[in-house]
């Protein structure tokens, strides 16, 4: 029975947008997305607060937090998760759902792993266990956030806003609603952070049950797939030379990845070991840019190259094909194709634009998210406090005003929904900063918290709803994790720096907070002048499902 809706597709009425908000396929995304929030604890809120309560330094909590910019490069391999099976689970589960349950089941392994070492005398390989964590969990989320594409039609607009707020509220229960636990048990006698990382792998067992709860969704990504490996099989077959500089860019891709991972184990390595301080991590993560830059750059010309080469090939002859020409193909299909189908698409000016707004939107989210723990801990808030107000009020704040901003999306637009987020956002930092200068005021805490959960989940619905638009089909999980990517970039890397920005101010955190505010501003300027193209699809979206 289908759900009662109005002209524009949006569900009309109490008892209908219940009915709209329990469909299956939505409740599932649900449960993916505490799956995807929870491994967040394990290396950011309660990783912070153990190292806080064993002496660490803010500077070097804030440098801990690298191992998140994972996040900002898992488009790097989002290729494979697309067209790889995982390795005997896909044939028995289904694509989407065979690699979700693999990261999970690395995920509990690693976490088990991290509850049995000991940070004072084996503090390098904590840090590495910390980053296989965050690869596991980076990888889980190209899936999950796959499997949320497909699940829901081209033409449901309206469907993939509500799974964007059901993922974000999942997301939200993952990381506030189950995340205030560890912080209960940490106060509790006799029980100390080891001990509340076991229960913590216990509790990613219990979410793997959404694997088996999920239906696979039913795509002709596969077909498309296919139809673009035929095309590229006659480039191949007609330019050898130029398809071979193809497959080399495809591996300079890859060797982007190891070179990212390998400069993060470095930079976790060097920093722990306190041969050469924070200069290392500095260093790295600079020439981590350049490289990014350079990698981008390169892409943007390989794309206008690979244009140039369709439109002569579409015109010529069929060419025999030769088990090279299949190889190349599948190469460049599978590393090169997804990410060119979305610069022509959208056009490489609007593509990078999006890009860079993206890069933007969540900075100084992030930055204040980074150090959160650590401020509510230095200003006198105990564990129990910090889990009740922190984790347990914002978990329901995010939830109700997820839903909430997801039906306003609806009824208004992703576009309005991205402004009133985002300045929402903004402003709300500043109470941050009243609560610096305050001190332990519980009400100021409990303002502070609902306004920070109602402006992230609204902003947060929006934004993914938007990327979400703007993915296609036949390659979900590599065009969501470019753009996934992107933001995650300026929320992880550049957030690793927040504890140094403190500990530059002197420990002032109320000019911290207010630095936060300010750093919203760019992207809400950037966002106003690109609006009319973002208009435009949402536009076209609307019409194609009435």
């Amino acid at each position: 029975m289908s759900t009662p809706t109005t002209p524009s597709g949006v569900p009309k009425g109490w008892l209908d947008i219940i009915q709209f908000y329990s469909q299956r396929r939505l409740l599932t995304i649900f449960l993916f997305g505490i799956a995807s929030g929870f491994p967040w604890v394990m290396i950011g809120s309660a990783l912070s607060a153990w190292l806080n309560e064993l002496g660490f330094t803010r500077s070097m909590i804030g440098y801990f937090g690298a191992v998140f910019a994972v996040y900002s490069v898992n488009f790097l391999w989002s290729p494979i998760v697309d067209r790889v099976r995982a390795p005997f689970l896909s044939a028995w589960l289904g694509h989407r759902r065979g690699w979700i349950l693999l990261c999970q089941l690395g995920i509990i392994g690693t976490c088990i792993a991290i509850a049995s070492v000991n940070f004072q005398t084996h503090l390098t390989l904590a840090a590495l266990l910390a980053l296989g964590i965050a690869i596991f969990s980076a990888t889980q989320d190209i899936g999950i956030d796959a499997y949320r594409i497909d699940s829901v039609g081209e033409d449901e607009g309206n469907v993939q806003s509500a799974g964007a707020a059901m993922a974000t509220a999942g997301w939200w229960t993952g990381f506030a609603g189950l995340g205030a636990i560890p912080f209960f048990l940490s106060d509790l006698p006799n029980w100390d952070w080891s001990h509340v990382y076991y229960v913590l792998a216990g509790i990613m067992v219990l979410l793997s049950a959404g694997v088996w709860i999920a239906r696979e969704p039913k795509t002709q990504r596969g077909l498309k797939q296919q139809e673009a490996e035929l095309h590229y099989q006659q480039i191949a077959a007609r330019e050898p030379g130029k398809t071979l500089a193809m497959t080399g860019f495809a591996f300079a891709l890859l060797g982007g990845l190891i070179f990212a991972i390998s400069g993060q184990v470095t930079a976790l390595s060097s920093w722990v070991s306190d041969l050469t301080g924070v200069l290392i991590p500095r260093t790295l993560w600079v020439l981590w840019f350049i490289i990014m830059l350079a990698f981008l750059t390169g892409l943007v010309m390989a794309l206008v190259h690979l244009q140039r080469q369709a439109e002569r090939a579409g015109v010529a002859d069929l060419l025999p094909v030769h088990r090279r020409h299949r190889i190349a193909a599948w190469i460049v299909v599978t590393m090169i194709e997804p990410l060119a189908e979305f610069f022509r698409r959208s056009g490489p000016r609007f593509a990078l634009s999006v890009l860079l707004f993206v890069l933007l939107f969540k900075i100084g989210e992030a930055f204040l998210g980074r150090m959160s723990i650590v401020f509510y801990q230095e200003i006198g808030f105990t564990n129990t406090e910090i889990g009740m107000y922190s984790k347990l009020v914002n978990w329901w704040v995010t939830i109700a005003f997820a839903l909430i901003g997801s039906y306003v999306n609806m009824r208004f637009g992703i576009l309005k929904g991205l402004f009133i987020g985002g300045s929402a956002m903004a402003l709300s930092n500043l109470l941050f900063s009243a609560l610096a200068l305050t001190g332990p005021h519980k009400g100021l805490f409990l303002a502070a918290v609902i306004s920070d959960g109602f402006t992230s989940a609204w902003s947060t619905v929006a934004f993914v709803a938007l990327i979400s638009l703007l993915c296609n089909r036949a390659f979900t999980a590599t065009q969501y994790a470019l753009m996934a990517s992107v933001g995650t970039l300026g929320r992880t890397v550049l957030a690793s720096y927040s504890g140094a920005v403190v500990d530059w101010l002197d420990g002032n955190w109320a000019v911290f907070f207010f630095l936060t505010t300010v750093m919203v501003i760019p992207s809400l300027l950037f966002l106003w002048s690109i609006r009319k193209p973002i208009q435009r699809l949402e536009d076209e979206s609307r019409a194609q499902q009435r």
